[in-house]
């Protein structure tokens, strides 16, 4: 038996170092293999993956020739966390959200949230929210001196905050215990709302709180807005530091000193399900607010506190309950990345007001991502990735590049009314929405894996949110209203919309397109229709007339087959009545038999909400 050397755990010792290069020659077997003939860095550029704000994700990183300080945490330039012992004391503070109306009811959920794994609450009051007079009402049992409070009041802010420094008075809450944040934020308004809103009255609350309030912020940078109107990471990222420096300019402006307006400040940022993203994200917005901070004259003090709230973009109506997984995601990057305080959006909230269950899981979610995966005994688990830093760098940069174009422009508020920002966001979301269309990126149980069986999960009216700004835009949207029209046909008929399947050939030549176009129409509201599964030129007529498919067919199998095939079943289906004949797979050659047989095509990378509007339209499904 060969004895091992005691020699610790150099177990790597005896092998030779492998090159980048080599890597290189082994992708580029793998690759020639699945009939792409690539080599060296076009092998590498053959598995990168394009991102938003022109940024590329490698298939391999490595250790860089130069990389800049991350530092420490609690130390400029603040990249591995605002606070020297991050979360690992107590974890991330779990911020629930409440946006009923009723200050009764609003108390029941509220008590119930901190009652069972909360630690603050965010309360939407005002217009579409709580009325500002019900506040103390859906305060009452709480332990002020206990429970932050964050308010999200819009127009109704300084109304919204004076009551709520007016309930800690009057509750005997000494002004060092008190901990909230009032939640001015005049430009994320306008951004919502197209209404404009003085920064003074933001500064002089921010001045009274700075004076005697040590733990209570007045402004919140709310970068929401932004993203929710289809914006990158990258924009999200430069559009807060743009408003961040204009609320810093009134602060200043109404007297307070650069440090003491700096500590009056919160950000609040969305996390997706793409976890890397995420974490460089939140990474990248302290990196940047930290060289704001150094500008100004005041390194020590930009520290960037960070309120981070699960993608309400992400979030589906249909099949609700991959929400659970998506905010799971988002969540733990969101506490990997170095939130301070991380919201999880209920699963059920795009079907209205969540209920008790969605709510218990939400709050559940960062219980058990700290208490059972101990993501947070550690601060900040991603540094020193080769990724994660890259992306981190790459990201900051690209934030900085818009937050010079926009100060450029004249700063946040001028860059809102000339209608730049709305232009820039409406030009990434149009990019993206070609991205979900054509399903490069899938959304499951939506685009990909949709449920037609499912039953929909019926939610009381949720108040309606400011509108009249910046569009509120979610990944969903362009399946949601395919869906819609087949649900209103169900509503109408009695049946859904419904295409005939033709498979031609054993299962080893129409499987893999069978359930391809299945799955697409499906994503469209159509049900397909296979019985017998397959066709023949002799049988096809026969099954279609069986079927009940509402004139449109689709022919599935092997490129070997439809030579042979395709004419002569298309033929058949359209004696028996179809009027559209569609066929799974690349385009054939112009002027080709099977060319000439189909009307369209249906192929990974086709514009599935094209070819669904289609299909939907040559069926008689009203719009």
């Amino acid at each position: 038996m060969t004895v091992l050397p005691d020699d610790g755990l150099s177990l790597a010792a005896e092998f030779p170092d492998a090159t980048h290069e080599q890597w290189q020659r082994l992708v580029e077997g793998v690759l020639r293999k699945s009939g792409r003939e690539v080599s060296g860095e076009a092998a590498e550029d053959a598995l990168s993956t394009p991102l938003q704000d022109g940024l590329i994700t490698r298939p391999l990183y490595t250790a860089p020739e130069t990389a800049p300080d991350t530092g420490f945490p609690g130390f400029a330039p603040f990249v591995r966390g605002g606070r020297a012992a991050g979360s690992a004391a107590g974890g991330w503070d779990v911020r629930q959200r409440q946006s009923g109306t009723d200050p009764v009811r609003v108390n029941e959920a509220v008590l119930a949230d901190l009652e069972n794994g909360a630690t603050s609450l965010w309360l939407t009051l005002g217009r579409g929210g709580l009325p500002v007079a019900g506040l103390p009402r859906a305060l009452d049992g709480v332990y002020l001196d206990l429970a932050p409070v964050t308010l999200e009041a819009g127009a109704s802010c300084a109304e919204a905050g004076r009551a709520l420094l007016d309930l800690y008075a009057e509750r005997g809450v000494a002004p060092t215990e008190a901990r909230a944040c009032l939640g001015a934020d005049p430009l994320g308004h306008e951004a919502r709302t197209g209404e404009a809103l003085d920064l003074d009255g933001a500064a002089g609350l921010a001045r009274e709180c700075a004076d005697g309030l040590p733990g209570v912020r007045a402004l919140v940078v709310d970068a929401l807005p932004y993203h929710e109107a289809g914006g990158s990471a990258g924009e999200e990222l430069g559009l807060s530091l743009a408003t961040g420096v204009a609320y810093l300019r009134a602060m200043t402006g109404a007297g307070l000193d650069t440090a003491a307006a700096l500590g009056q400040l919160e950000f609040r940022y969305a996390a997706t399900a793409d976890q890397f993203l995420t974490i460089a994200k939140l990474r990248a917005a302290r990196r940047l607010w930290a060289r704001v901070a150094e500008a100004c004259g005041a390194p020590d003090a930009g520290a960037q506190r960070q309120h981070v709230v699960t993608s309400p973009v992400m979030m589906t109506r249909r099949d609700p309950w991959v929400n659970m997984l998506r905010t799971t995601v988002a969540c733990m990057a969101a506490g990997v990345g170095g939130a301070d305080a991380v919201t999880v959006l209920p699963f059920d909230q795009e079907a209205g007001l969540p209920d008790a269950f969605a709510r218990r899981i939400a709050r559940n979610t960062s219980t058990v991502l700290m208490e059972e995966s101990h993501l947070a005994r550690v601060i900040d688990p991603a540094g020193g990735s080769y990724y994660v830093e890259r992306l981190t760098g790459e990201l900051a940069q690209a934030a900085w590049e818009f937050f010079q174009l926009l100060e450029r422009s004249g700063g946040q508020a001028a860059a809102l009314r000339s209608g730049l920002v709305a232009e820039r966001l409406a030009a990434t979301w149009a990019a993206r929405s070609k991205k979900l269309a054509t399903r490069s990126e899938p959304v499951t149980g939506v685009s990909e894996f949709p449920m037609l069986s499912e039953k929909p999960v019926v939610r009381e009216p949720a108040p309606e949110g400011p509108t009249g700004g910046l569009p509120r835009v979610r990944r969903d949207e362009a399946f949601e209203a395919l869906r819609t029209r087949s649900d209103a046909h169900l509503a109408a008929t009695g049946a859904r919309p419904r295409i005939f399947l033709a498979a031609l050939g054993p299962a080893a030549a129409h499987t893999a397109r069978a359930t391809f176009a299945s799955n697409l129409f499906q994503a469209g509201g159509v049900e397909p229709v296979h019985d017998p599964l397959r066709v023949d030129p002799g049988t096809a007529a026969g099954a279609y007339a069986a079927s009940g498919a509402d004139g449109v067919a689709v022919l599935c199998s092997s490129d070997a087959l439809y030579e042979e095939q395709a004419a002569a079943v298309a033929a058949a289906l359209r004696a028996a009545g179809a009027t559209t004949v569609f066929l799974a797979g690349r385009p054939a050659a112009a002027g080709t038999a099977v060319d000439a047989a189909v009307d369209a095509y249906v192929f990974a990378g086709c514009d599935a909400v094209a070819v669904l509007s289609r299909v939907l339209d040559r069926m008689g499904v009203a719009s």
